[in-house]
């Protein structure tokens, strides 16, 4: 058995699709939740119009001018935009997922 080699165990998240769109479901308590706080305490911000925000890599100033969520995580601010999944993890932490990613990783639970 290769010690570096492991299965990740199964675990039921809580997931939500955003589409940006007025026909789709209403957001989950606790996305809701989170759009309540500021993202400084764990919380999200919605930003329908984009803004002018600062790229981390370079001093450059650039434009997400496409409508996108900014999610505060362990690992620094995330952005969703339409089509992401919003995941809540078994800690009850919330982080955006692509599409691809979450259609590989997960499937719909039993009810």
């Amino acid at each position: 058995m290769n010690p570096y080699t492991f299965t990740k165990k199964p675990a039921t998240v809580e997931a939500w699709q955003w589409n940006f769109s007025t026909d789709q479901l209403e957001p989950p308590t606790w996305m809701t939740d989170a759009l309540n706080k500021w993202p400084e305490v764990g919380g999200a911000a919605f930003w329908p119009n984009g803004k002018l925000g600062v790229n981390q890599s370079t001093p450059e100033r650039v434009w997400w001018n496409r409508p996108h969520i900014e999610i505060q995580t362990l690992e620094g601010v995330m952005r969703a935009v339409p089509g992401d999944w919003i995941i809540r993890g078994v800690a009850h932490e919330i982080y955006p997922c692509k599409p691809a990613i979450f259609a590989t990783t997960y499937e719909k639970a039993a009810s």
